[in-house]
């Protein structure tokens, strides 16, 4: 069967088709799990060989403070990814995983408040739920986590919570939560908040300045394709910057690394955030692969977003009728991330005879089959073909 007129359409008229080009994709794979891990930027190879044979190969050490300039790295790296989350540059650090910039964040903001509770998603993220419980044990178990359902967070936003942790977007079911609301809810409370952006930045438009978030964490590897462990980002609002201290204070986050001082001064802005040494060569790969953001509307790619999973929805819900698949992500666009789950009862072995064809999506457990849609660099026919391929295999 070939591809319907209506969805060659869709393409004919999509004006992210040229982006395609630029991401080194296998033919024979229909990738859907950008959500685990971005497809890779052609001239990402390009640049890491530009770093390894002269920057590195040739330049040596004076790379820090010459040309390449490694030095600064992260702060350039920091104003790409501010400009696709709604920040300033200044309130962006780059660098280290999501995880210990979750206990960055988490730290700091149980600094500034009294409370104890922290308040987060009963299913969030272990790492996020991890962290918590980390730092809860290095404080002697003075804090209490509060897991509560997401459909409840709302209501469990009392005068004893000093911390509202969340992730923007369910990695399981692809539910986004409203960033926004909760957070002008969670502040009529006195409630800080820290909001996990690991399938927001990159999938669609955030805006962490509008909704007036006090800190975010995400990482580079996902929907941002910079590579597998690709460093992650820190954001701090800039009103946060003087009473949220830094406890990881490494001497790249110093007001001037090279005066070897003995007490830690702060650099400018987030850059104090930032422990150690750049990673280059995977900040590099970074810095190059989001070059493929810097003439694309946030706002288009959104719409695209939409308009991929609308279709896949749309296609697949003939098999919820013939197969126990049933529809985890919400069909209401603003409680939709980049992403379409459905709970099945052999998810994992469905999954695995998916992958066996080319169909790459990714299995979580307990039943859910899970597909990310990466505007980038697919296209409807992309998703008619992910949808035929499920339906041969479920049958």
């Amino acid at each position: 069967m070939s591809v319907p007129a209506d969805l060659l359409a869709l393409d004919a008229r999509d004006p992210l088709s040229y982006k395609r080009e630029e991401f080194a994709l296998p033919d024979d794979l229909i990738y859907l799990d950008g959500n685990s891990l971005g497809a890779m930027p052609k001239a990402v190879a390009q640049r890491l060989q530009h770093v390894l044979d002269e920057e590195w190969g040739r330049q040596l050490i004076r790379s820090w403070t010459g040309e390449a300039d490694w030095m600064s790295l992260p702060d350039r790296v920091a104003a790409k990814i501010a400009r696709l989350v709604g920040a300033k540059p200044s309130e962006v650090a780059v660098g280290d995983s999501t995880s210990i910039n979750t206990f960055k964040a988490l730290a700091a903001a149980l600094h500034q408040t009294p409370r104890k509770v922290v308040l987060t998603d009963a299913d969030n993220f272990p790492t996020d739920l991890y962290m918590a419980q980390g730092l809860n044990a290095l404080l002697g178990g003075q804090l209490e986590l509060r897991r509560v359902p997401s459909d409840q967070i709302a209501a469990h936003l009392t005068p004893d919570v000093g911390v509202l942790l969340l992730t923007e977007v369910d990695y399981r079911t692809g539910r986004k939560l409203d960033m926004r609301g909760l957070t002008a809810a969670a502040h009529a409370q006195g409630i800080l908040t820290v909001w996990d952006l690991a399938h927001s930045a990159g999938a669609f438009a955030v805006d962490l300045n509008g909704c007036e978030a006090d800190f975010a964490i995400g990482c580079g590897y996902k929907y941002l394709n910079g590579g597998p462990g690709a460093p992650a980002f820190l954001y701090v609002a800039e009103r946060c910057h003087a009473a949220a201290p830094v406890f990881l204070s490494g001497w790249m986050g110093h007001a001037d690394p090279f005066e070897m001082g003995r007490e830690y001064a702060p650099a400018a802005g987030a850059r104090r955030y930032v422990v150690g040494t750049p990673t280059v060569l995977s900040l590099s790969a970074l810095d190059t692969a989001l070059d493929v953001f810097a003439d694309v509307d946030m706002e288009v790619l959104r719409q695209k977003s939409l308009s991929l999973t609308d279709t896949f929805i749309r296609l697949m819900q003939p098999l919820t009728q013939k197969h126990p698949l049933t529809l985890a992500t919400p069909e209401a666009h603003a409680e939709r991330g980049s992403q379409v789950s459905y709970h099945h009862p052999d998810a994992k072995n469905i999954m695995n005879k998916l992958i066996a064809r080319g169909i790459v999506g990714d299995f979580r457990t307990p039943d859910i089959l899970r597909f990310g849609f990466t505007p980038l660099y697919h296209s409807h026919a992309d998703v008619w073909r992910a949808a035929e391929g499920i339906a041969e295999v479920l049958a």
